[in-house]
């Protein structure tokens, strides 16, 4: 396992999104298999796990801070704050909150400190540099190691980190979710030196090729069957674009999934993905798209399909497409 750096965090190339063991991907999994999984991360080489309050909610950071306590100080744990979790989906950023949700972060993740925290979505209603100023007192005390943003605008990174160096930006980002390239972040990245973790590095399992249009999520338990993108019809229409990497994957002896992964490896030294999974046979494959090695020609050639392809369907809900903090 090689490593790469966010801003001044060290973590490894490829990290662990945590959430789906516990939530919003289908109804959790067994404690058992979550904590297996995640200590054979640990094993393979993955020092970089991703939770948040929300997912669960509180479940998943449990989850984490029980199965990574044996090697702690080995680890980079990364969580999240921002969401009211009082039955609504509000958002709730202020400083008060902020430095009170920390504390049941901490305990939850048996720690005393948490290696980077992110803003898990912008909240319109609080100054982003009040919210980088509670960091940076958390930051004084050692509670928080790390500033993080997720989702947020290329403005709102600025005006961030004038107040609080940020490290990371968490947004999604795939082979067909190219919305950072165009929106201006992950420019703002590469200027101030602020790592990207993509999130749904996967396509929430599309890009692996096991979906297709006879693919159905529980709506009681999958937020996936309410993204436009996941509807049947628009997996079928969006099939061109995992053929794409069916056809490199078979050129280089790997996976569809493994592809889209060295994909994202190959696009800047600082992106570190975050694919996320309960079973130990879908995290070795994940993990063994560090041995794909793209050239630049087969990435210019990967572009070239692309490019023309229509993909179809917004990437979330409405409701969820209301909370991204726009450019």
């Amino acid at each position: 396992m090689l490593n790469r750096h966010l801003g001044a965090l060290q973590v490894s190339s490829i990290g662990a999104g945590c959430m789906s063991i516990s939530a919003n991907y289908g109804p959790p999994a067994d404690i058992d298999q979550g904590i297996k999984t995640l200590r054979t991360a640990f094993e393979k080489g993955v020092t970089f796990f991703d939770t948040a309050e929300v997912y669960g909610p509180y479940t998943n950071e449990e989850l984490v801070g029980k199965a990574l306590k044996p090697f702690r100080d080995q680890v980079v744990i990364a969580s999240k704050f921002g969401f009211a979790i009082d039955g609504t989906i509000a958002l709730n950023s202020r400083p008060e909150h902020i430095k009170k949700v920390v504390e049941e972060s901490l305990k939850r993740l048996q720690t005393d400190r948490i290696d980077l925290y992110y803003q898990h979505r912008v909240d319109p209603n609080v100054p982003i540099e009040e919210v980088a100023g509670a960091i940076k007192d958390l930051i004084a005390q050692g509670k928080i190691l790390h500033f993080g943003l997720s989702e947020a605008s290329a403005k709102t990174i600025r005006r961030a980190h004038a107040v609080q160096l940020v490290s990371a930006i968490q947004s999604e980002y795939s082979f067909f979710c190219r919305d950072p390239e165009h929106n201006g972040v992950l420019a703002a990245c590469e200027e101030l030196g602020i790592g990207f973790v993509p999130w749904a590095p996967l396509g929430e399992g599309y890009l692996t090729g096991k979906m297709d249009g006879n693919t159905r999520f529980d709506p009681k338990t999958d937020f996936r069957s309410t993204f436009p993108r996941m509807s049947p019809e628009n997996m079928t229409a969006n099939m061109p674009v995992v053929d794409i990497l069916r056809k490199v994957a078979a050129a280089k002896n790997g996976t569809p999934g493994q592809v889209a992964l060295a994909w994202l490896l190959a696009q800047k030294p600082w992106i570190v993905p975050i694919p996320g999974t309960r079973r130990a046979d879908h995290l070795t494959e994940n993990l063994g798209a560090l041995n794909i090695q793209l050239t630049r020609d087969d990435l210019l050639a990967m572009e070239r399909e692309f490019s023309k392809l229509m993909v179809h369907g917004e990437r979330m809900s409405e409701m969820h497409m209301q909370q991204i903090d726009p450019t």
